[in-house]
């Protein structure tokens, strides 16, 4: 484990203090009540800001919530996920995830300290922090990346670098000046949490990704962040985080309905 942080510390810090960066679009709902937080938002159909993630439901009355928590999903035709944390009560919320069509993706809460990311890159990769200028392009590679719509997700980063607290960082890598992959991560009290890095397919396998995770490491140890945290999936690009020192937590299932 880090040095300072527990388990629970760590998974505290993977799954809950990455919503204080959240920057809402206006169409965005943050839904709490005991033991379930969602957030739902129309505008993304096909992107984030669309999830669940719950702790503990009441036995006699966690279908009902489970249905309800998915219906807007379902009547708004949007993607969205629901994690599965350790410790999870109904016991068998997976179970009843899966009865409802949901789909299951493994996924890992993984993390490692900022420091030691080394700061070369390779001959023909860089990598620069994304300002308001540069967004739009930013928002280009992502969109096409994860085959979103460009429109809502440029709105949505744009707000984000413009919320006057800064906890979200973008960065983007070129090769041989070309804008081929893009990552950020959100600054909690405590931590980076890492999110969004894609790499567009005809520079895939350039070293791109690796590079956009050690330039976050040391963007946020710079901050004074000492952990480093994220949710990957366990087949892609968990074995290329546990190359780069990030060390694996738990698993924490994801169910998705697509």
């Amino acid at each position: 484990m880090i040095a300072g942080f527990s388990f629970e510390d760590i998974l505290h810090e993977a799954l809950v203090a990455p919503r204080s960066a959240l920057v809402p679009l206006p169409d965005t709902q943050i839904l709490e009540r005991p033991g379930l937080w969602q957030m739902i938002t129309p505008s993304l159909t096909r992107g984030g800001m669309n999830e669940v993630a719950c702790t503990e439901l009441p036995e006699d009355t966690a279908d009902q919530i489970i249905d309800e928590a998915i219906e807007p999903y379902r009547r708004l035709d949007l993607r969205f996920r629901w994690t599965v944390r350790p410790g999870s009560k109904p016991a068998d919320l997976a179970d009843r995830l899966a009865r409802r069509g949901l789909v299951r993706s493994e996924s890992l809460v993984m993390a490692r300290a900022t420091a030691g990311a080394p700061s070369e890159y390779g001959e023909s990769v860089t990598v620069e922090e994304v300002d308001l200028a540069g967004v739009d392009e930013f928002t280009r590679v992502m969109a096409e990346g994860w085959q979103a719509d460009p429109g809502p997700l440029g709105e949505l980063h744009r707000r984000m670098l413009a919320a006057p607290a800064g906890r979200n960082r973008f960065f983007t890598a070129r090769y041989e000046g070309t804008a081929a992959a893009v990552a950020s991560y959100m600054a909690a009290d405590r931590s980076a949490y890492l999110v969004g890095a894609v790499a567009l397919p005809a520079h895939r396998g350039r070293g791109l990704y690796r590079a956009l995770v050690h330039a976050r490491l040391r963007d946020a140890e710079a901050r004074g962040l000492k952990l480093a945290t994220t949710v990957a999936r366990a087949e892609t690009s968990a074995p290329i985080l546990a190359r780069l020192g990030f060390e694996t937590v738990c698993a924490v299932p994801t169910y998705v309905n697509f």
